[in-house]
């Protein structure tokens, strides 16, 4: 039986919500996959966002926003607690966004911080 942890760490706008429903659907995603949120060494600023369709790994909490599937390394909700992930579709910008409250320090990209 799956256990299905309540409280995720993060938060999805409507506009994240609303692309990633959209993904799921053209990627024709099985009911196997989900949302993975995380972190990995590396870029300008010390670490990467990890943002992608992924099927649950041991040492995952699998979290429920909205009919969203969400899994997530339990290391990583150290380096991700009330984070929001955005998606921007404008002229000047068009993706995932994080805002990360436990970032002391954010590359130009958006997709690299440091703690």
């Amino acid at each position: 039986m799956e256990t299905i942890a309540s409280g995720a760490p993060v938060t999805l706008t409507e506009g994240a919500k609303n692309e990633i429903k959209k993904l799921i659907i053209q990627q024709e995603l099985s009911e196997g996959y989900g949302l993975r949120l995380g972190v990995e060494g590396g870029g300008c600023a010390g670490m990467n966002y990890i943002l992608g369709f992924d099927q649950k790994k041991d040492g995952d909490q699998e979290y429920l926003i909205d009919g969203i599937k969400v899994y997530m390394h339990k290391a990583h909700g150290l380096y991700l607690i009330g984070m929001e992930v955005d998606f921007q579709d404008g002229l000047n910008a068009r993706g995932f966004t994080f805002s990360n409250p436990n970032a002391s320090k954010t590359c130009g990209c958006g997709t690299s911080f440091s703690v």
